[in-house]
């Protein structure tokens, strides 16, 4: 595996945990559910990453599953905040 694909997948990381400190210091719930899906999108990013470099298809499709697993519950988190539920 390349060494650009560590270090591309360590931005991600990083970039996970700064979106990490939105999460516990959102001061609304809106900041909130905004800042779980920039971290279950960059998640997605980083399995895409790995699997680039490690050349391994599997981390393409655990990605595909994640990233649908998200979105569903990012939709059910809107809902709820929304009053719909």
């Amino acid at each position: 595996m390349s060494e650009l694909w560590f270090i591309v997948a360590g931005i991600l990381c990083l970039l996970i945990v700064i979106a990490m400190v939105r999460l516990v210091k959102g001061p609304t719930a809106p900041d909130r559910v905004v800042a779980f899906d920039v971290i279950n999108t960059l998640t997605v990013g980083v399995f895409l990453v790995v699997g680039i470099g490690y050349e391994e298809l599997f981390f393409v499709e655990v990605a595909i599953v994640y990233a649908l697993l998200s979105f569903i519950g990012t939709l059910f988190i809107a809902k709820y905040i929304g009053g719909e539920l």
